[in-house]
């Protein structure tokens, strides 16, 4: 016969396998819902990518297949897609092709024209998802602003290593690291918009302004002092202006 030391033992072993099922029961619903709200990122990319950075919310939902309210059990509105699909094309696609780009074992003047190569192509190349990336930014300025400082800290970071080698003062490459970057990232934007100019073009013209900078503060050992006492004049150009 059980005592009662017994039965509150039995109690306490039934609450315990009770309460693992449930946690077990918690912990995969919870894994489905991430699971889930994945494959749906993935479909909006697709469906950007067919329907163009204008589409909406109903237009997404059918290109995936899935009425407009599944999307609202995953996502509290457009901005939380946006978000998400920023995030998923920040991570998987635009900033491993840079990563790559500045791991090369290559001169500075190589890796600032692999890297300038590979965020212009990327956005090139993707064209519609880039848009409604940015287009719908000023929806979640936090998700753009933690991307530009990942950036700047990704470019600072090679800046600085190479500055130590070269003997440069560091102090102002997190200063030039966020100039650069919002200025390429800002300048790309604008051609996305307007594509005035054919794509070799562009990585051109962004290879000469930023080899320009980083060229100009090697040249006086990163001391703003050393820039300051020169004496700053344009010279003639190399060659006739149109040749």
């Amino acid at each position: 016969m059980l005592s009662t030391n017994d039965l509150v033992d039995v109690g306490e072993r039934s609450s315990a396998v009770h309460g693992a099922r449930t946690d077990g029961r918690k912990r995969r619903w919870r894994q489905h819902k991430i699971d889930r709200r994945e494959e749906l990122v993935d479909g909006a990319l697709a469906a950007v990518r067919a329907r163009g950075s204008n589409a909406g919310m109903d237009e997404i939902a059918a290109e995936i297949g899935v009425s407009k309210t599944v999307l609202y059990r995953y996502f509290s509105d457009k901005n939380d897609l946006v978000r998400a699909t920023m995030q998923r094309f920040i991570e998987t696609t635009l900033m491993p092709r840079v990563y790559s780009a500045i791991s090369l074992d290559a001169d500075e003047y190589q890796l600032v024209r692999s890297a300038l190569s590979e965020y212009v192509g990327t956005v090139d190349e993707d064209p519609e998802v880039y848009r409604f990336i940015m287009g719908n930014g000023a929806a979640d300025q936090s998700s753009l602003a933690e991307f530009e400082k990942l950036f700047a800290e990704v470019v600072c970071t090679v800046i600085t290593d190479r500055a130590q080698k070269h003997g440069v003062r560091t102090e102002g490459t997190e200063l030039a690291s966020y100039m650069l970057v919002g200025g390429i990232q800002l300048a790309t934007h604008w051609w996305t918009t307007h594509k005035s100019l054919p794509h070799e073009t562009v990585i051109d013209y962004l290879t000469m302004l930023v080899w320009s900078a980083v060229e100009g503060m090697v040249r006086v050992g990163g001391a703003p002092e050393v820039f300051n006492a020169r004496t700053h004049v344009l010279t003639a150009p190399e060659l006739p202006l149109g040749d």
